[in-house]
């Protein structure tokens, strides 16, 4: 296997891993609307949850699915990043002043993971095994 057949099967497994949380998350905004969308949105203050929860879900599955085949990789990162900033926001800062250091890493364990992952993801590129294949590097 070449050098370059590692590195594209590599952003492959990348795109599915990030995908798919975002995918599963957004999906199960609509299955438990108390607990994950509309719910959740208004006990932590986001305005308008019964508009905002369905957008951001909707939002995290079609961006995750776009990574999930590679297409649109760019957009659908730009997308995700605005919803993984406000989700750190809005939930681990205010958790951070209540609760301290420690007790926000572990919750933050997820966001950050999915931050730093969009984040490499931009920087990489789809690669060659996408719908609209890439190559850098």
């Amino acid at each position: 296997m070449s050098s370059q057949t590692r590195y594209d099967l590599a952003r492959l497994v990348l795109r599915i891993l990030v995908g798919w949380v975002f995918l599963s998350e957004g999906i199960q905004k609509f299955l438990f609307p108390a607990a994950l969308g509309v719910g959740r949105f208004a006990k932590i203050g986001i305005p308008y949850p019964q508009y905002t929860a369905p957008f951001v879900g909707g939002v995290e599955i079609i961006c995750g699915l776009l990574l999930i085949v590679g297409a649109f990789v760019s957009v659908a990162c730009v997308g995700l990043l605005a919803v993984i900033l406000t989700a750190i926001i809005t939930t681990k800062v205010p958790m951070l002043a209540k609760q301290g250091v420690w007790a926000t890493l572990h919750e933050a364990r997820t966001d950050v993971s999915m931050l730093l992952g969009l984040i490499a993801i931009l920087l990489l590129g789809a690669g060659g095994y996408a719908l609209r294949p890439q190559r850098r590097g």
